[in-house]
């Protein structure tokens, strides 16, 4: 019977399609322990960022509270002062991570995210104007954030056109109408009074102090509504990803896709900035953190999901807890984790004569 036995193939005997199915099943195999290993990193500073504040609960005692086992002196402080903001954190972080993942693979560009080209800065030049001109504040603010997302992305979108949208030009006129929205931001910032601008460059930061269950549901119903649009053209984004002469010979409406793959990427980017301000860099870095641990030259978007809501759970953990008595806002951490990211690319790009 040994003689019987099948020998195992080797590399060199197998056919150029089972090559290219066993690279594929060994790529599966990674995508889906990443992402086991990712949802278990998330979860973890989840229930850590639960039990530390000005009274310490055990950890094993937040999970118990979590799935309805606690007392009813750590329910109240979990479920209802801690939750909240816990929650908005990676609800926040998921939508940057997959807006982020989708930019990055329209343009095949690393510097493609919504706080680089622009999509972040108008939300924000938007939010401050309700907040000093119109002394709006709360859910009003957040409407008009996510209206100066869309309004921005759609002049920037119309700026790039030319026959078609190339990568390139949608980056630079991207980055330029930033420039604008930050000078405006800024000259409203100059005519507000003290307390009203303190209050507006806290919202610019980044923050998530005062989060509630508000916002937590409005980003929630979001995600919701928008993951199947997402399931169904992240297909496309593949092709897209193939060049625009092939996705056009596979059959793919390609600028009919693209917009709606940025109008998307927008929203997602747009919420997340009305929730909880301009968290810069998350979307920027997540999306290659997913992709480099993933090995994938897909867009990851579970992966890219999952480290963006990591990188923010993290950022606000450091935030709280690791300068004493003094609480910085989330953005601030982030920003020194990403800015350093951000000159390496501009580096290594100047480095090998390349615009991305």
């Amino acid at each position: 019977m040994a003689g019987l036995t099948k020998a195992p193939q080797r590399p060199q005997d197998l056919s150029p399609a089972e090559v290219i199915a066993h690279a594929r099943a060994i790529r599966q195999a990674r995508s889906v322990l990443v992402i086991g290993v990712l949802a278990v990193a998330v979860f973890a500073a989840f229930c850590v960022s639960l039990s530390l504040g000005d009274f310490k609960i055990p950890v094993l005692d937040v999970v118990k509270t979590l799935f309805g086992a606690g007392d009813r002196a750590t329910e109240f402080i979990v479920n209802r002062l801690r939750l909240p903001r816990a929650l908005t954190g990676l609800l926040v972080g998921a939508a940057l991570g997959m807006s982020g993942a989708i930019f990055q693979s329209i343009a095949r560009n690393p510097l493609a995210s919504p706080d680089i080209i622009g999509v972040t800065y108008g939300a924000s030049a938007f939010a401050v104007f309700a907040i000093i001109t119109l002394g709006l504040t709360g859910p009003a603010v957040s409407a008009l954030a996510i209206a100066g997302a869309l309004l921005t992305a759609f002049v920037m979108y119309l700026l790039a056109w030319r026959r078609g949208v190339s990568s390139y030009r949608l980056i630079l006129v991207g980055i330029g109408i930033g420039a604008i929205a930050t000078s405006i931001t800024s000259y409203l910032l100059t005519k507000a009074r003290v307390e009203i601008a303190q209050q507006a460059l806290i919202w610019l930061t980044g923050s998530l102090n005062g989060r509630d269950w508000s916002h937590v549901r409005s980003l929630a119903i979001t995600i919701v509504v928008l993951a199947p649009i997402l399931v169904v053209l992240v297909h496309r984004l593949r092709i897209l990803q193939l060049g625009d002469d092939t996705a056009s010979g596979l059959g793919l409406r390609v600028e009919g896709s693209r917009l709606g793959l940025i109008v998307l990427a927008v929203l997602l980017a747009a919420v997340a900035t009305a929730a909880a301000g301009p968290i810069g860099f998350v979307a920027f870095v997540a999306p290659p953190i997913a992709r480099w641990l993933s090995r994938s030259p897909g867009p990851a978007m579970i992966a890219s999901a999952l480290v963006g809501a990591l990188v923010v759970s993290l950022s606000d953990l450091i935030a709280q807890h690791a300068f004493g008595d003094t609480q910085l806002p989330v953005g601030v951490v982030t920003g020194v984790v990403g800015a350093p990211y951000l000159m390496f690319l501009l580096a290594r790009a100047n480095r090998v004569g390349s615009g991305g």
